[in-house]
């Protein structure tokens, strides 16, 4: 049985992770806000699980927080199987081998592990998913952080690989963003 939404909150504060600094609010309120955005999306339960705890275990980028792996099990009870793994591969994954991965059509899609050094292997629903998380956590934040041209191009290809919603938010939030950089400029 998954933990109710308060119970997870509430799991943020017993690790110490909820009054973590995180792009100008706290970790716990832009997980939240993560969570909300997932909703709105239309995603399931399990997708809005996965979308609060998505940075659950540290990110190649975020590292002010980061809950043993060794914890995996006890994550993995309270908002179940499906959901963890997808909070494993987005805190593991090397970003540029899952950037890499926008424009292939079909499965198996597979993304460096930078915590053992191997690999993980995805199904097309799975890593889709796992595309619909990883872009709703960055539009969530980028206007607060404000470091519009950080994975710009690969942010804009999730975008468009997922259509609909995904694609009406980013064209919404990125409306707004300056005009992107040229490197070496």
């Amino acid at each position: 049985m998954v933990a109710t939404f308060k119970e997870l909150t509430s799991f943020f504060q017993e690790v110490g992770a909820a009054d973590v600094g995180h792009t100008n609010k706290s970790y716990l309120a832009h997980c939240i806000g993560v969570h909300n955005d997932m909703k709105k999306w239309g995603g399931s339960e399990e997708m809005c699980r996965a979308a609060l705890f998505h940075s659950m275990y540290g990110t190649e980028l975020f590292q002010d927080f980061a809950l043993p792996i060794e914890r995996r099990g006890e994550v993995r009870q309270m908002i179940g199987e499906r959901a963890e793994d997808l909070v494993y591969v987005n805190c593991a994954m090397v970003r540029d081998t899952f950037d890499a991965l926008m424009e292939q059509p079909a499965a198996p899609y597979v993304i460096g592990d930078r915590l053992t050094g191997g690999e993980l292997e995805m199904t097309r629903e799975d890593f889709d998913d796992l595309v619909t998380m990883h872009l709703c956590d960055w539009l969530e934040q980028v206007a607060r952080w404000g470091n519009w041209d950080y994975r710009r191009d690969a942010f804009e290809r999730m975008a468009r690989r997922l259509g609909g919603i995904a694609e009406q938010r980013w064209n919404a939030v990125f409306a707004e963003a300056p005009a992107p950089q040229e490197e070496g400029v």
